[in-house]
């Protein structure tokens, strides 16, 4: 177990902890504002994430820390029983909604506290949030004895987002950090919820994955992602349809006279269409062939679905002159991450002349690293048990 995680936690509350478990954030490879249209979209799991140490109290209290913050946060699970839960604002709301979802399903949760660390830029589009909500479940139903398989666990995060935050989100950023394995993508059925893990080597075809994060900050709890999320039900309305997962041709929205209703469904169509061309692709070890897929799905969003910004766009445009094959915003858009598709060997070039694009248009200086594949949630090895911590310790 990571030394630095139990530490806090002993730090922060004089104690040991019972565990300690990790929810890493994701990067969408392809397939932007799909999920809630009951689509197709194929993240995979990043390395970094939220770390959580955690322990069972006897009483009904939760005790939430953080690194980022100065003080703890108590509240009691009679707060968030019953119909109308106490809400509570803040980076808190997310661990809370987690328990309030779990009471609400009826399953017998535990007064616990929690010590939270993170290593993924907030606000960047790599799902800080429900990472957040599923390093919560791992730790609280390991530790209530819940059994709750990955995709049950997701879909109590995605409630906790959804119901108790307001963050009209999907559900892929929660499947994403409970379902990913180490070495592949993950082809998921928002319609069903099935899933498939598809290889993505991206060392053994040569080719690295650039994430670089322009740093402009965006908030899913706004108007423009909801509008956007209308915009799509209204379209399907128009069109006779429960989602727009059921238009299986592009050609289908042109059917549709409002002329914004069909863009926002002309980039969800063809989203779709992309995302299955690119798994097609992937089962074929073709990876470098995903690059003019992703240029056609940066330019959707920017054109048809409008959810891009300038520094965004610079970014984009930056790399693939710099030498990436292929290049796109990633998340859920008005700020946050690229991606871009790189030779071995060519990231830290590529990286640096977006840089240097962002200091001559005056945009503040952009962040990135690079990216593989990784594992979705689980406990990190360790000691098993308060015991366990104090005898290691002393050893």
């Amino acid at each position: 177990m990571p030394q630095q995680i139990t530490d806090q936690f002993r730090r922060l509350t004089g104690t040991y902890p019972d565990g300690a478990w990790f929810a890493p954030g994701r990067v969408n490879l392809i397939g932007e504002h799909t999920d809630y249209n009951d689509g197709f979209v194929l993240p995979f799991a990043l390395t970094s994430g939220i770390t959580v140490a955690a322990r069972r109290r006897e009483d009904e209290r939760l005790v939430f820390n953080s690194s980022s913050e100065s003080e703890p946060v108590t509240l009691d699970l009679a707060s968030l029983r019953g119909a109308a839960p106490e809400q509570f604002p803040g980076w808190y709301a997310y661990p809370a909604g987690v328990f309030w979802a779990l009471l609400r399903d009826g399953h017998p949760v535990h007064g616990m506290e929690l010590a939270f660390d993170s290593d993924l830029p907030v606000g960047a589009g790599l799902s800080s949030s429900a990472a957040l909500c599923c390093a919560t479940i791992a730790a609280v139903a390991e530790l209530s004895g819940l059994d709750l398989d990955p995709l049950q666990r997701a879909t109590i995060a995605r409630r906790a987002e959804n119901d108790y935050v307001g963050a009209p989100t999907g559900f892929m950023d929660q499947a994403a950090s409970t379902l990913c394995t180490a070495g592949h993508a993950l082809l998921l059925d928002c319609r069903d919820n099935s899933s498939e893990q598809v290889p993505l080597d991206l060392p053994g075809s040569g080719l690295e994955l650039l994430i670089l994060d322009t740093r402009t900050p965006h908030n899913l709890v706004d108007g423009a992602y909801a509008e956007r999320r209308r915009s799509c039900e209204r379209a399907a309305e128009a069109l006779g349809m429960r989602s727009l997962r059921e238009v299986d041709d592009p050609s289908a929205v042109a059917a549709l006279t409002d002329p914004l209703l069909r863009r926002r469904a002309r980039h969800v169509v063809t989203e779709n269409a992309r995302v299955l061309e690119s798994v097609g692709l992937l089962r074929e070890s073709r990876v470098a062939a995903l690059a003019p897929l992703l240029d056609a799905s940066h330019a959707s969003m920017r054109e048809d679905f409008e959810i891009t910004v300038p520094t965004v766009d610079l970014a984009v445009d930056t790399a693939r002159s710099a030498g990436a094959l292929g290049a796109r915003m990633t998340g859920g858009g008005f700020g946050g991450c690229i991606i871009a598709l790189c030779p071995v060997g060519s990231v830290e070039s590529v990286a640096r002349a977006v840089a240097d694009a962002f200091a001559d248009a005056g945009f503040g200086a952009p962040q990135w690293f690079t990216a593989e594949p990784a594992q979705g949630a689980h406990r990190l090895p360790g000691p098993t048990s308060r015991t366990e911590f104090h005898l290691a310790a002393h050893r």
